[in-house]
């Protein structure tokens, strides 16, 4: 653990550059791509007779032209030759859906050529039928060769595929820093002075900053403007007078934004000053003794008048200037707990869980989305982790590259703890437009090295042994994040502005309309109909997910019998039986004619005949199932069910009946092992968004150990006028209870410590426990289900079960 320590010792960040590969040498002469453009640009249109695979090397975006939205350029590769072309916007679905990606191969069925009349002898194809498929042939070439820039319409640069807040591409290479020599602070002038003359100069005097706060990149391009790079970025700076704001407008963006960090010294000449705009976020500032100057904010704009930026290296920075230093305010685990909501503090951890990367809207109506994962760190001051929600921060390397075992530093976050007296609500950060993160590889010469708390985690952290905390360590997989309150009215008030109550019949209307990653939360009225708990046998889930069953060890039912007795109403323990049980190997939701979609015989009995309830709990046992293999479906499955009364009478009536049920492996936590590069990158691959180029694509699968050895619950949600069903998952968790009580997942005490077959046996009981009074008591009662949605790319859609509120009871404090 002593290693990544060294970062913290004092030195400079070392340049950060993305750079492009070269071209490829001695491609072979034939290409059938080279072919069809040729002919294309004869006729224009055709459809293509013979086509032949090609594998797609990249996918681009870029902004449309007016009305258009975002437009797509693919770069195929057919063996011999590559070649960009650009993508119909009637399959620009095929993009948001993940369907059309790189690495796939695909079928080119009708193009078209188009000819750019603004340039001499120039023009594009343009596919208008494509038929995608899986990964591509073998062979790919070495070196990608795609454009710098897009190749239809005016636009400058390509924007980040699945974001607009990242920087992408070349462009935006850092500049080294520095400079050597002498500076001439004479002629120097402070902030306190500039913001006294106002507007009323148009030569102003240099400046002598630090950098003390760094916001995200604000993408504002619209199109029906022509600008070429519509980027915006705040930075706060300061001298020993006061900190004012600094903005970075439009090409210099792309030229400074990755250079200017927190922490460097900057001599402008040349610059503007504008009217302070007060409509937007400010840090707050770990320094209460500089004093903020918010009346004129310094605009860096390339021209009226073009700015001259120098960074001073560290070591010509004088004392004299006296310059503020920057200051952070970490807080602990065990502080975290007594701070209110909206507070905004630092943070520094160990790693333990990382969660997949989730893509939410910004409004309805537009195909913007924000970026985000959810991570939890240790910090040995409490048992419990840090819960963090980190949003795209305008740092593309770290955001993806964020692991267990990592040491992370968090700047700027807010604190979420709107609910201090519901047990349920788990408190927890989430980031600012000021926020950065920083994580092993990226701490050498940050300012924050020498803050005293930091220091006793780096003190902390040389006790702790690697190996141990290792094991603990997962990533991916869905968890019920953000944790929702105790009652329907409190999350409703959480979300004044969405729609959350919703139909069934709109839920699936919702979920065809999804782009990829993109996570919903929704609520929707119905009846608990059914119930079916999965559990887990020592395979992989991710072994079971691709073989489409889910096989569990025959000792299930004696675990259950030593438990039934802490049910009152269950008589007796579950049969076994033995049955030929359906699988589902499609990767799509299923719409069918509404059938059990348990799959079993009930062979329960009556508990209380006084409240016509009828439970069936029923165990199946069978052979294995073979991913790859000609075994028959005879596949092995312990399930424990319920069924609602209810559901006995009305399931053979429903008019539809959709089926979300199925697990995927990106729904499914996995292990974590640091030691081991190759499971390390596919893990990391596997749960970040799929990338825009094959340069960091990773075909191989590795062999993968679940992080949970508990199983999963399949439960039948019907309609409250009883003519539609909708089967949805719900994860096995400790302490789970989805009636009333909250749970969080703790990645650190679950992942590692193997829950034994007792605790799995008790989890079910548990629930069932739940669904037998409801069943008793309230078996035609209307609930509240809150579901959590995400597209996971392709045809995969998932949907969990977070929550149950009782409308007669919770929507009412």
């Amino acid at each position: 653990m002593d290693e990544p320590l060294s970062e913290f010792e004092a030195g400079s960040p070392g340049p950060s550059s993305r750079r492009s590969p070269s071209p490829p040498a001695g491609q072979a002469s034939v290409s059938w791509l080279r072919r069809t453009r040729e002919r294309m640009s004869l006729r224009l249109r055709e459809a293509v007779r013979e086509p032949v695979p090609l594998t797609v090397l990249a996918v681009q975006r870029c902004l449309g032209d007016s009305g258009s939205g975002y437009s797509y350029e693919v770069t195929l590769w057919d063996g011999a030759e590559q070649d960009t072309w650009l993508l119909s916007p009637e399959l620009r679905h095929l993009v948001q859906g993940n369907r059309l990606r790189c690495g796939c191969s695909v079928l080119v069925r009708c193009c078209s050529y188009r000819y750019l009349e603004k340039k001499v002898a120039s023009g594009l194809v343009c596919i208008e039928e494509l038929e995608p498929g899986q990964e591509g042939p073998p062979g790919e070439p070495q070196q990608l060769r795609a454009p710098a820039s897009p190749l239809s319409g005016d636009r400058r640069h390509y924007l980040p595929l699945w974001n607009n807040e990242d920087p992408y591409g070349d462009m935006w290479r850092r500049r080294e820093q520095g400079q050597d020599g002498g500076v001439d602070v004479t002629k120097v002038c402070s902030l306190q002075k500039l913001e006294m003359m106002g507007l009323s100069r148009v030569t102003l005097p240099p400046l002598l900053v630090r950098v003390m706060h760094k916001s995200r990149l604000r993408y504002f391009g619209k199109a029906e403007k022509r600008t070429d790079y519509p980027y915006q970025a705040y930075f706060e700076v300061a001298d020993h007078s006061g900190m004012m704001s600094l903005v970075l407008w439009n090409s210099l963006c792309p030229e400074w934004y990755n250079t200017l960090q927190v922490g460097n010294v900057v001599l402008l000449h040349q610059y503007a000053v504008k009217k302070g705009y007060v409509c937007r976020t400010l840090p707050t500032p770990g320094n209460s003794q500089v004093k903020r100057l918010p009346s004129l904010e310094i605009s860096l704009n390339a021209r009226d008048p073009p700015p001259k930026i120098t960074v001073l290296s560290e070591s010509n920075v004088k004392s004299e200037w006296n310059l503020p230093a920057v200051k952070y305010q970490f807080v602990t685990r065990l502080e975290f707990n007594n701070l209110p909501h909206n507070r905004v503090c630092d943070v520094i951890g160990l790693v333990t869980y990382v969660g997949r990367c989730e893509r939410l809207r910004k409004r309805d109506d537009w195909e913007d989305f924000w970026v985000y994962r959810w991570v939890q760190m240790i910090d040995g001051t409490s048992d419990q982790p840090f819960l963090l929600e980190i949003f795209a921060t305008s740092q593309p390397d770290i955001f993806e590259n964020i692991c267990p075992m990592s040491y992370l530093v968090c700047t700027q976050m807010r604190v979420i703890q709107e609910y201090p007296d519901d047990t349920s609500y788990n408190a927890y950060l989430t980031t600012t437009n000021e926020s950065q993160v920083f994580i092993t590889g990226h701490h050498k010469g940050q300012p924050y090295t020498s803050d005293e708390k930091v220091k006793n985690y780096i003190k902390w952290m040389k006790t702790q042994n690697a190996a141990e905390i290792g094991q603990k360590t997962s990533v991916g997989g869905y968890h019920p994040y953000p944790p929702i309150p105790s009652t329907f009215s409190k999350f409703l008030n959480d979300r004044k502005t969405e729609e959350i109550l919703i139909t069934i019949w709109e839920l699936k209307a919702m979920v065809e309309q999804l782009h990829y990653r993109e996570h919903k939360r929704v609520a929707v009225q119905g009846i608990i109909a059914a119930c079916t708990f999965v559990k887990n046998d020592s395979k992989t889930e991710m072994e079971q997910v691709l073989c489409g069953v889910s096989a569990v060890a025959d000792h299930s039912v004696n675990i259950l019998k030593r438990c039934a007795d802490q049910l009152t109403p269950l008589k007796e323990a579950p049969n076994l039986v033995k049955r030929r049980k359906r699988t589902d190997s499609g990767g799509s939701p299923t719409v069918s004619k509404p059938e059990n979609i348990m799959g079993t015989q009930h062979l329960g009995q009556e508990v209380n005949p006084e409240s016509r309830e009828s439970l069936h709990f029923e165990d199946e046992g069978a052979g294995c199932c073979a991913a790859e293999s000609d075994a028959s479906d005879e596949t092995s499955c312990v399930s424990l069910s319920w069924e609602n009364p209810l559901w006995s009478e009305v399931k053979q009536n429903v008019m539809e009946h959709l089926y979300y049920s199925k697990l995927f492996p990106e729904s499914l936590t996995q292990k974590y092992d640091y030691k081991q590069k190759e499971i390390k990158d596919f893990l990391i691959q596997q749960y970040n968004l799929h990338p825009a180029s094959v340069t960091s694509l990773t075909r191989h699968r590795p062999s993968l150990t679940s992080a949970s050895t508990l199983g999963h619950y399949q439960l039948t949600i019907l309609g409250l006028n009883q003519n539609i069903a909708i089967d949805v998952s719900l994860p096995m968790f400790e302490n789970v209870s989805v009636f009333g009580k909250n749970y969080l997942p703790n990645h650190l005490q679950s992942a590692g410590t193997g829950i034994n077959d007792e605790i799995q046996g008790r989890q079910w009981l548990s629930l069932r426990g739940e669904l037998v009074e409801y069943a008793r008591t309230r078996d035609r009662l209307h609930v509240i289900c809150v579901l959590d949605i995400c597209h996971l790319g392709e045809s995969k859609v998932e949907v969990f079960l977070n929550r149950v509120y009782y409308p007669t009871i919770d929507c009412t404090d």
